[in-house]
């Protein structure tokens, strides 16, 4: 699917680089992770190629890892027109609305085929919110596979019971404290402070956020999972997107769509040596045990009924759409 995918983009792209717009543009962006996170690597490649498509038109200066706005209030900075673009995590948001979380589900859309499938049916009901809310989104790219840093090997779900765990998003709490863990949101910024006052003891994230913080300062071990395959999107105000012109939009959609099929690419490239990194920086690594597994797949489907329950109609008919093209 992604070779198609791929080479359809690849065709498209040498329409990309269009007329010089009459206006010039100048964008200010924020995201939440280092310069070295796949996702900023990312960004940066797809602020080149708005750059050179407009020939200098548009131009977007990033702040990242944290150092204009904090991750979890770019939204809102971007909605409220306080920044023309930023990269968000969708699964911080899950208050807002039960479709935020829904990829976070453990074991719903746990790879990359399901994880691709499951986003483009979204893309409409995602649409639809964020345009009535004055945003328009750009890309998504997606999180490599999850697992738990600890400071002990993970035999069974019972060596979880009442360690204090960091997640980031209200899914990963509901399945945290179903797992035994006693479970609590924290920014990544705050990760290394939380470790250092014993707020938490352990981490579920993904391979990459366990370098970006180091997480063999405070932990040994690391169990991958797989399990979840969440998303960050890059989005923009409506207000400031309707000033471009129609050929600089043309070349900020084009520049996406490689950016959309290069992020999942990256991702998927990265667990492997991601994890040998953690290797090479003293940990003990481990595929989950399958007990483990098991009860992570029985709490995901008692999840998944759950979250119908608080769903929109509209909502639940993805799921819906969604699991009758994947039985």
């Amino acid at each position: 699917m992604f070779k198609q995918i791929t080479a359809a983009l690849a065709a498209s792209a040498a329409a990309a680089f269009l007329a010089l717009p009459a206006t010039a543009a100048e964008w200010i962006m924020a995201s939440g992770y280092a310069d070295a996170n796949f996702h900023t690597r990312n960004i940066r490649a797809f602020i080149d190629d708005v750059e050179k498509g407009t020939d200098g038109a548009l131009k977007i200066t990033l702040n990242s890892n944290d150092t204009l706005i904090k991750l979890d209030a770019i939204k809102r900075a971007v909605q409220a027109g306080q920044i023309p673009i930023g990269e968000i995590r969708l699964g911080v948001y899950g208050n807002e609305d039960p479709m935020y979380i829904l990829a976070g589900l453990p074991f719903i859309a746990p790879d990359y085929a399901t994880a691709w499938l499951l986003k483009d049916l979204q893309k409409p009901y995602f649409d639809a919110q964020f345009e009535k809310n004055g945003m328009k989104i750009l890309y998504y790219a997606p999180w490599p596979g999850q697992g738990f840093y600890t400071k002990f090997p993970v035999n069974e779900t019972a060596d979880f019971k009442g360690k204090n765990l960091r997640i980031y998003s209200t899914a990963t709490r509901k399945m945290g404290e179903m797992l035994g863990f006693n479970a609590t949101i924290l920014p990544f910024a705050e990760i290394p402070q939380a470790f250092s006052t014993g707020l938490i003891e352990a981490l579920f994230t993904s391979p990459q956020t366990g370098i970006d913080i180091q997480a063999w300062d405070n932990t040994s071990n690391f169990t991958y999972a797989g399990a979840i395959l969440s998303k960050n999107c890059v989005v923009v105000n409506l207000k400031a997107w309707n000033r471009l012109d129609a050929d600089t939009r043309a070349v900020v959609l084009e520049a996406a769509a490689r950016a959309e099929m290069r992020g999942w690419e990256m991702s998927a490239a990265t667990t492997r040596a991601q994890i040998e990194i953690l290797q090479e920086n003293g940990m003990t690594t481990a595929n989950a045990p399958d007990a483990v597994i098991a009860d992570m797949k029985a709490i995901g489907a008692a999840m998944m009924e759950e979250w119908r329950t608080s769903a929109s109609p509209e909502a639940v008919a993805v799921l819906d759409g969604y699991l009758a093209l994947i039985e």
